[in-house]
């Protein structure tokens, strides 16, 4: 290897500081008194929502007959109020504006916040009271709220969210104006009443974006500073090297497989690019890799962090409420895409190091055989195997065992599993965190490695407990997780004293009273700006509620797509990209699933095709994250480029050519909801995993040129239909053969008495809506129909779908109860308008047809693809692997 070969360079380290902080942490870091009044706002921030997540408030209800509970309202308000006072104590306001200090502008915009956020607080009684009647001092509490929250977003998150926000404004008060175009025109709102739906109730900023923030993402925010402050980043990038770095391109698939565990305590991808990207992105240009596409391949990794479950990005939790789902769903539907996609970046790298011809780094100790290798391999998968069912059924049975006593004996098994684990890590030398400029000359041994930080896996798996098997809630899981650190932070340092015989037990107490002091600190500031994305994002949802806009935006964008339901998910998903050059992810989801998550799923019913909600709403979340990528804006390009030398415009459009496959996943899975394991059993599942994963690994293949040897055109076009037919085999049923039989409607008193227990009808309706009353719409949906009973009218008019048959018509009658928590036809036919004439018909009940198995058109597929090898295994003598 040449000199050249084995330079690191990289970026000055305070160029990375700057870039982190001035988008996460704020890089304002005054000295002095102030510095101590900052360092106070944020700890306290932290300990209230530690404190606020506990029973702690309901012990001292009950001990002392003190009231010092906080409703969610109480925690919304207090959360944002937090956040505009370090919006303005950490970013600085102007270029000129001092770094060392804080001007006293700044501290009269943050205690202005503050005061704002505090009336809703102190006076919320007298403010129940006169419900949408605000007085002056409302409006002008309110009014000085409002500003000094879009300076904080201009601070915080830059100059597009608040132009964003600020045309929804104008929507909101000159909606009838001449200059707003007549197709999405309103009657325009007072002033009164804009305010108060805006900030003195929970319409707007602190609606339910700030709700999830302050009750889920901040705590698994905390959660993750205190990993990383505690030693568990710097674990997770060793341990991926030390068992990948001397495979064939080896950093480079560790660096991916490092950053899908920091993904784990960072729900940032610039944060994430810059702390596994100083250590990865050097190693990857020694063997190898230009600068580019080592920038590439960790800011692809860094990205698909915000989608790895069981810790996704903010998005996710908002996911909760918006979709209608637990977070236990959110997971569920998430894990198979985010898994396939690290997969198939994995193999992507792989073919990079096929292309180059490159070597991994040298590993320590004798060669290994082939078959110790395999071993090697096998009992990794067995372990993790073992690890899962150990924690699945072995928790599970000792709740069972233990029942009203699983927290004190599932507490003592955590302690005694934490202390063996513990002493097998004194056994063996601390990690120190490398010098990412120093040379390296071999990668870290495993055993050593592994054994080193493996309690640090205690807290992930006390969350993964409490959320799947406990079924607590998202942020309560957090929190218990977040105590198992906050334990293992205080004891680690003092106990692997102990173990060693070592008598300075003292120093490390405070060693880990400092990493305790750091990630509170840390989960403080790394919270600004989501709090501060999901408040001025409820003035974006405030205004959709307050105007319907959702109901014009939607209509516009279906008008451009002609009705077509792919055109539309493109336009979306441009859409997305668009508004996320300027938006973080988090308000980039609101925005769009507000705007556009209903529409998708009307249109999608209309073409006949019944999206699942969480399916739309993942599908705009992936797109969302894509924007730290795509060129000229994606800041975890310019982060990578700044480590790697490299140039950040190519190195994000290489970024989002590995990305392609992270593109194509939502289109997928809007089309086969297997992928997002919806009404499939485990056999199944593991079925769609081994496909799906397969299907990936052909399409990045395709897109990358190269398989066993380089592709030619039409064995590129060859690969990515056979994934396509892997992915989506019914597509080519469907040409064949039509799913469904359409039974005229007449028919629908004997299906329904007909079908059995559980069964859902599939229902085309068509009538006039309320928004058009003068075109006819058509709707596929599911009728689920409950208990089998043979009185088939019987049977519907329980479900609330009433009709009346008039010869060869079949008129539906209005629905009794509507609204979100309705019936299922009060939901999906709410925008009907069953007065109207011509009436509200049942057109059709589809039935699914006898047809042959989709599958049997993986044989074609796979006759094709042998093809392909064979051919291109003539033109190589390159080994695969």
């Amino acid at each position: 290897m040449s000199e050249q070969s084995t330079d690191r360079t990289t970026a000055p380290a305070v160029d990375l500081e700057d870039l982190v902080a001035s988008t996460d942490t704020g890089n304002r870091q005054p000295t002095g008194f102030v510095a101590l009044l900052m360092t106070l706002t944020a700890l306290t921030w932290s300990l209230f929502q530690l404190y606020y997540a506990s029973n702690i408030p309901s012990v001292i209800h009950s001990v002392f007959g003190i009231n010092l509970i906080f409703n969610l309202d109480d925690a919304r308000v207090i959360h944002v109020a937090f956040a505009l006072m370090l919006a303005a104590m950490s970013y600085p306001l102007f270029k000129s504006s001092p770094r060392d200090s804080i001007p006293w502008y700044d501290w009269l915009l943050g205690l202005a916040g503050v005061a704002a956020c505090l009336y809703l607080f102190v006076f919320k009684d007298n403010i129940a009271v006169r419900a949408g009647l605000p007085t002056t001092g409302d409006l002008v509490m309110s009014s000085i709220g409002m500003v000094v929250l879009m300076i904080a977003a201009y601070r915080a998150l830059g100059l597009p969210l608040v132009i964003v926000s600020s045309v929804f404004l104008v929507y909101v008060f000159f909606g009838d104006k001449s200059f707003i175009p007549d197709v999405i025109q309103w009657k325009g709102a007072s002033y009164g009443k804009a305010m108060w739906h805006f900030w003195m109730q929970t319409e707007g900023v602190f609606g339910i974006a700030a709700g999830v923030s302050a009750s889920m993402i901040f705590l698994f925010v905390l959660f993750g500073s205190l990993l990383d402050k505690g030693g568990a980043g710097n674990y997770l990038i060793k341990v991926a090297f030390a068992l990948l770095g001397h495979l064939r391109g080896g950093p480079a698939k560790a660096a991916v497989v490092s950053s899908a565990m920091t993904g784990l305590i960072s729900g940032s991808s610039i944060a994430n690019t810059v702390t596994t990207g100083t250590f990865t992105i050097p190693l990857m240009k020694r063997v190898g890799f230009t600068a580019e596409k080592a920038g590439a391949t960790e800011v692809a990794s860094s990205v698909n962090g915000q989608i790895m479950p069981p810790v996704m990005g903010a998005a996710a939790f908002l996911m909760i409420e918006y979709a209608g789902v637990s977070y236990l769903e959110v997971v569920r539907h998430a894990v198979l895409p985010a898994s396939i996609s690290y997969i198939a970046l994995l193999y992507i790298v792989h073919l990079e190091a096929l292309k180059a011809d490159m070597k991994g780094l040298p590993r320590p100790g004798p060669a290994r055989t082939v078959l110790q290798k395999l071993t090697g391999m096998l009992g990794g998968f067995v372990g993790i195997g073992v690890l899962a069912a150990a924690v699945y059924y072995g928790l599970g049975w000792i709740k069972v065992a233990a029942g009203d006593s699983t927290f004190y004996v599932v507490s003592l098994l955590f302690v005694a599993v934490y202390v063996a684990l513990l002493f097998l890590s004194s056994r063996v030398p601390d990690l120190e965190i490398d010098d990412p400029n120093s040379p390296v000359v071999e990668l870290p041994e495993v055993r050593p490695t592994v054994l080193s930080g493996l309690y640090y896996l205690l807290p992930i798996v006390t969350l993964v407990w409490c959320l799947m098997l406990e079924r607590l809630s998202p942020g309560l899981s957090a929190y218990w997780a977040t105590i198992a650190m906050i334990f293992i932070l205080l004891t680690q340092h003092p106990l692997k004293a102990l173990f060693r015989g070592q008598l300075n037990f003292l120093a490390g107490f405070k060693q880990g009273v400092l990493e305790l002091y750091e990630g509170l600190l840390a989960g403080a500031r790394n919270m600004i700006g989501i709090a501060v994305a999901t408040a001025i994002a409820g003035i974006i949802v405030g205004t959709i509620s307050l105007t319907g806009a959702h109901q014009v935006v939607g209509t516009f964008i279906e008008f451009l797509s002609g009705g077509s339901l792919m055109v539309m998910l493109a336009l979306v998903a441009v859409f997305s990209l668009i508004l996320g050059m300027g938006l973080p992810t988090t308000a980039n989801y609101i925005v769009v699933s507000s705007l556009m998550a209903g529409v998708v799923v009307e249109v999608g019913a209309q073409n006949g095709l019944i999206v699942p909600l969480i399916a739309v709403h993942l599908f705009v979340f992936y797109f969302g994250i894509m924007a730290d990528v795509t060129p000229p804006v994606g800041l975890a390009s310019f982060a990578a480029a700044a480590i790697s030398g490299g140039d950040p415009i190519k190195t994000g459009v290489t970024a989002f050519y590995y990305s392609l496959r992270t593109v194509a996943l939502p289109f997928l899975f809007i089309f086969n909801t297997d992928l997002l394991l919806i009404d499939v059993t485990v056999i199944e599942a593991i079925a769609v995993f081994i496909v799906a994963t397969f299907a990936m690994l052909l399409f990045a293949a395709g897109t990358q040129g190269y398989f066993f040897a380089r592709n030619k055109v039409w064995e590129a076009v060859a690969l990515l239909v056979i994934a396509f037919t892997l992915f989506r085999p019914g597509f080519w049923l469907d040409l064949l053969e039509p799913p469904y039989e359409q039974r005229p409607p007449t028919e629908i008193a004997e299906i329904a008495g007909a079908v059995e227990a559980g069964a859902e009808l599939r229902l085309v309706i068509e009538g006039p809506t309320i928004r058009n009353p003068d075109k006819v719409q058509s709707l596929h949906f599911l009728l689920p129909m409950g208990d089998a009973e043979p009185d088939g009218e019987a049977r519907l008019a329980r479900e609330d779908f009433v009709v009346m048959i008039d010869g060869d018509d079949v008129v539906l009658e209005e629905p009794f109860r509507f609204g979100p928590s309705g019936s299922v036809p009060g939901q999906k036919l709410a925008d009907f308008d069953f007065y109207g004439d011509p009436p509200v018909k049942l057109v059709a009940i589809e039935l699914e047809r006898d047809r042959l198995p989709k599958e049997i058109f993986y044989i074609p597929a796979l006759l094709l693809l042998a093809l392909v090898i064979m051919l291109q295994r003539r033109r190589t003598d390159v080994p695969a692997f």
